[in-house]
């Protein structure tokens, strides 16, 4: 593939997309600065391996891939570098609860438990949610199926013992 060809099937891929990028670096990454940063990794990634990409599995697939890769060692860095700095948490200046639909705030506490979870089981979740089948996540996670099932099974238990914990 030429460079303008390679160029052309980048953007268009992006464009249609960008839901993944997005979804992944609001789950390993809260803060709006370091999300951007992590988007400008990710595309950077698709770009240099955009000539490896092989159209005989789904473009999205391949986009996962390379996302939460880029994701979990962006998240590590991050990790880091959060350790040796303090910022202020995202739970002290809190919305009172009236100002949010009782559906807004358990989306909200999901969210913020899957970004809790380890890096890993944020990637399981994310395509779960995105309706991914077993087999999608075992092959873009580089798992068995049966372990994908099993991991997702504690996952959601946890996630709702959270939630029980919350409500009771």
């Amino acid at each position: 593939m030429d460079r303008q060809k390679q160029q052309q099937f980048f953007q268009e891929i992006i464009e249609q997309h960008k839901g993944i990028l997005f979804k992944v670096a609001r789950t390993y990454c809260p803060n709006v600065d370091d999300r951007q940063d992590l988007i400008q990794e990710i595309m950077i990634q698709i770009w240099q391996s955009i000539h490896k990409y092989n159209d005989q599995y789904k473009i999205s697939t391949w986009l996962y891939r390379i996302s939460l890769n880029v994701a979990i060692s962006f998240y590590r860095k991050s990790s880091t570098r959060t350790q040796k700095h303090t910022f202020l948490n995202e739970q002290v200046v809190e919305v009172p609860a009236e100002d949010k639909s009782e559906d807004e705030q358990k989306l909200n506490l999901l969210e913020q438990f899957i970004r809790e979870l380890k890096e890993i089981d944020k990637a399981l979740m994310i395509l779960y949610l995105d309706d991914k089948s077993h087999t999608e996540i075992a092959e873009i996670l580089g798992m068995s199926v049966s372990n994908v099932g099993t991991k997702i099974g504690r996952i959601k238990d946890k996630l709702r013992t959270r939630f029980s914990q919350l409500m009771s």
